[in-house]
């Protein structure tokens, strides 16, 4: 004699509700919530200044609340947004203003420099170039403005520079 269950997929709109409902009070907004197979689900925060171990750890539990393990059998993965993983929204950009980022363009170009603003289109990257001025010995160090609209951007992350 065979016992098979049926369990619900998970959808990953069901999830991005019930995390946006939690959050909706907080400062801290959602970045990624995935579902891979096995339903395991992964949910990532974030927050303008930094996330809590309490914060992740109530948001666990308030999701495991509004699902069923009867009806659906999953795994679930609740923390902060990585320090070292690119940005996934503009929103994430503003906490870097005046910090160390890396950029790499669509067309291969990696730029680390200061982050100087963020806009709704896009941002403004202060680099270090060295230039040597006509008649001078050596090289100088000058800083120049990049602007990039987020179209442009493969990818930005924060940039740990070890001094």
């Amino acid at each position: 004699m065979f016992l098979s269950f049926v369990f619900n997929m998970i959808e990953q709109k069901t999830i991005k509700e019930i995390v946006e409902d939690f959050l909706k009070h907080s400062e801290s907004y959602l970045v990624n919530a995935e579902i891979k197979p096995g339903n395991v689900i992964i949910v990532e925060i974030d927050n303008d200044r930094s996330v809590g171990v309490d914060e992740c750890v109530a948001l666990n539990k308030f999701i495991e609340s509004r699902l069923d393990r009867d009806q659906e059998d999953y795994e679930l993965e609740v923390g902060s947004y990585g320090i070292c993983q690119p940005f996934k929204m503009p929103r994430q950009y503003c906490k870097y203003i005046g910090k160390d980022v890396e950029v790499l363009t669509k067309t291969g170009i990696k730029q680390i420099g200061v982050l100087k603003s963020v806009a709704e289109e896009g941002i403004l990257l202060a680099v270090e170039k060295q230039v040597k001025p006509e008649g001078a010995k050596r090289k100088i160090t000058i800083e120049e403005d990049l602007s990039y609209s987020y179209n442009e951007l493969k990818y930005t992350k924060y940039h740990i520079r070890f001094k």
